[in-house]
């Protein structure tokens, strides 16, 4: 199988929506996004994430990749989170995710980032040790997180 690498493109949607439902079921999500979001937050006028996809051309795509903007503003440095990191279970073990490992730390390099970052759900010993294996360093967060719902544009008040 010859694996390549490219961003996203329209005619990937549906393929893309189909990958991204299959990694929210397996994290216990219950898939909520749509066509109108993944044009408007890849494709759109102001792109939101970056995603590039891999694909063998004799198939339907094999994965993808989802990079959102970091930054360490009291550092002046920029990043990318791998947000997203999928492989259809007839690609894995192939080669397909370290393509697509390569292909975002290329697209980070490009837009002068000097990190890149990944997270795993807690128990998945076997994405770690994949992450491990491609020069991810693991690390443990001492401060706590928090968030605040927003109601934004597509979001009527609750």
């Amino acid at each position: 199988m010859t694996v390549h690498t490219r961003f996203v493109t329209a005619d990937d949607l549906p393929q893309l929506i189909e990958m991204i439902s299959d990694l929210a079921r397996f994290n216990d999500d219950e898939p909520q996004l749509n066509l109108h979001d993944l044009q408007r937050d890849m494709l759109g006028a102001q792109p939101w994430c970056t995603v590039i996809v891999a694909e063998d051309v004799q198939t339907d795509l094999l994965g993808y990749a989802a990079l959102f903007p970091l930054g360490q503003l009291q550092f002046g440095r920029r990043g990318m989170d791998l947000h997203h990191l999928f492989i259809r279970a007839s690609a894995r073990g192939q080669g397909v995710g370290s393509k697509l490992i390569e292909a975002c730390r290329a697209q980070a390099n490009a837009l002068g980032c000097s990190f890149l970052t990944v997270g795993t759900a807690r128990g998945n010993h076997r994405a770690a040790s994949f992450y491990e294996s491609r020069g991810f360093i693991r690390r443990t967060r001492n401060a706590p997180r928090f968030a605040m719902k927003l109601e934004g544009p597509d979001q009527p008040p609750t």
